[in-house]
């Protein structure tokens, strides 16, 4: 079976039987590494943010996506029908067996940085729950219809602080854009190949676009698009955050605490 018809099972086009098989397994997969990739990610924060409240903020933010990588991933689990629940999948693979966006993993950098690379990402899988939310397959509706309450949390969190540094200070704005001009090239992966890209995406303009310029930022222009995470190619700041990210489990196998 294509991916596409895997796909079209997801979005509750043909065909309408229930599908399981790799071509799903893959898909659900891919959806939990995004979120258990940025949420390991926004944990770096705990401790080290400008503000305790963010501290807080940013901390809860993580354990949302930790929380939609566990069902996404336990759910993968089951298709692949191999034994391997959530935690086998979040910590026992090898580098190049995930399959998350190369966005996703980008280091946090300041602040700033890590709120642009958060609104481009928050805002990807705002509507793309909201599209699985009509999918034919029940398991990934239920779990689509449960991510979007809580993104669209992180959405709203994210643009305030958006509009807030992009048109605040002069040196606020200066970050804002260098991380925007950092960051921007890795949005195209995001729709490739998990989603129907040109209409998905054209719904992330309409959404994107208003917060830059209402944060007086310029968005940059399309060119260069480095692609790879999706197919388990991924940056050298990956094998460091996969490291932290499995080191207990693999210290402490089955481990229960």
């Amino acid at each position: 079976m294509s991916a596409a018809n895997a796909m079209s099972a997801a979005n509750g086009m043909s065909p309408a039987t229930r599908v399981r098989d790799d071509d799903l397994f893959q898909y659900v997969l891919r959806l939990g590494d995004l979120s258990l990739v940025l949420g390991q990610r926004l944990g770096e924060w705990v401790g080290h943010s400008p503000a305790l409240e963010e501290d807080l903020g940013l901390a809860n933010i993580a354990l949302d996506l930790i929380g939609q990588a566990r069902l996404l991933l336990g759910y993968a689990g089951e298709i692949e029908g191999r034994g391997r629940d959530e935690d086998k999948l979040a910590f026992l693979r090898e580098q190049g067996e995930y399959f998350n966006p190369i966005l996703a993993e980008q280091p946090n950098g300041d602040f700033g940085r890590t709120i642009v690379r958060q609104v481009l990402i928050d805002a990807f899988q705002l509507e793309l729950y909201e599209w699985l939310t009509a999918s034919s397959d029940g398991q990934l509706a239920e779990i689509a219809a449960k991510a979007v309450k809580e993104t669209k949390y992180h959405v709203d969190h994210a643009v305030l602080w958006t509009l807030r540094l992009g048109d605040g200070t002069s040196e606020s704005h200066r970050r804002m854009q260098a991380g925007l001009d950092d960051v921007w090239p890795f949005t195209h992966e995001l729709f490739e190949p998990v989603v129907p890209g040109i209409s998905l995406r054209a719904a992330w303009l309409a959404v994107v676009e208003p917060v830059l310029r209402s944060a007086t930022l310029r968005r940059p222009l399309d060119g260069w698009a480095p692609t790879g995470g999706r197919q388990g190619i991924h940056t050298e700041a990956f094998s460091y955050l996969v490291m932290e990210l499995q080191v207990v489990h693999r210290a402490y196998p089955g481990g229960r605490w």
